[in-house]
């Protein structure tokens, strides 16, 4: 059980810290932060950097998961399964609400911290045991989206990541100072509007393929 406590209180140093100062912060700072007297905690729970930052990415996607799975059942029941704003509402929604209901206060910042690590980038992660309803979003937005051309079409998938933690991170950052409520009423709708204008947008003619 201790060492159990001690593996998720490194979890969540980790994540404040690698948001807050990048990925490359040292590990002894977040062993410290996490009141590790040993400075190898992290080694010794994790493995490596790379194992702490593909721990602290896994850490709420169960959770994530679950809510997206109940949204996607609920689109399905009001018809409403191949509605691309629909699907970007899945895929978005848990991730304004959930990780903070468990705590959380640097989550979106972490992300867009660590956006390119394969823990989050690599082309294999939607095969990854747990992501049952992002891989059934993205496989559906494909389908919706079939009136773009297939390499803007996947060009426009791959920078939703991108897109969408910088979006969420920009609104953490601005809860963080004060300047926006956590329970901003319109910040949700805002963001699906914003990601769904970005996949559904007219292809002009420079940038038809």
């Amino acid at each position: 059980m201790a060492s159990a406590d001690a593996r998720e209180r490194i979890i969540v140093a980790a994540e404040r810290l690698i948001a807050e100062h990048g990925p490359e912060v040292p590990l002894r700072d977040i062993s410290t932060a996490a009141g590790q007297r040993n400075n190898s905690a992290v080694q010794y729970h994790f493995g490596s950097r790379d194992g702490l930052i593909d721990a602290v990415a896994e850490y709420r996607i169960a959770d994530l998961e679950q809510h997206r799975l109940e949204l996607l059942a609920a689109s399905e029941a009001t018809g409403e399964a191949q509605d691309i704003r629909a699907l970007v509402s899945a895929l978005v929604v848990p991730m304004l609400t959930i990780p903070y209901e468990h705590g959380a206060t640097h989550y979106a910042r972490f992300l867009d911290q660590v956006r390119t690590h394969p823990a989050l980038a690599a082309d294999t992660n939607l095969d990854r045991t747990g992501r049952a309803a992002v891989r059934l979003i993205i496989m559906r937005l494909d389908r919706a989206l079939r009136d773009l051309p297939p390499a803007l079409r996947r060009r426009r998938l791959r920078v939703l990541p991108t897109v969408l933690f910088a979006l969420l991170a920009d609104r953490e950052r601005a809860v963080c100072a004060g300047d926006l409520p956590p329970d901003d009423p319109h910040s949700a709708s805002e963001l699906v509007d914003l990601i769904t204008g970005m996949l559904t947008a007219p292809v002009s003619t420079a940038a038809s393929p």
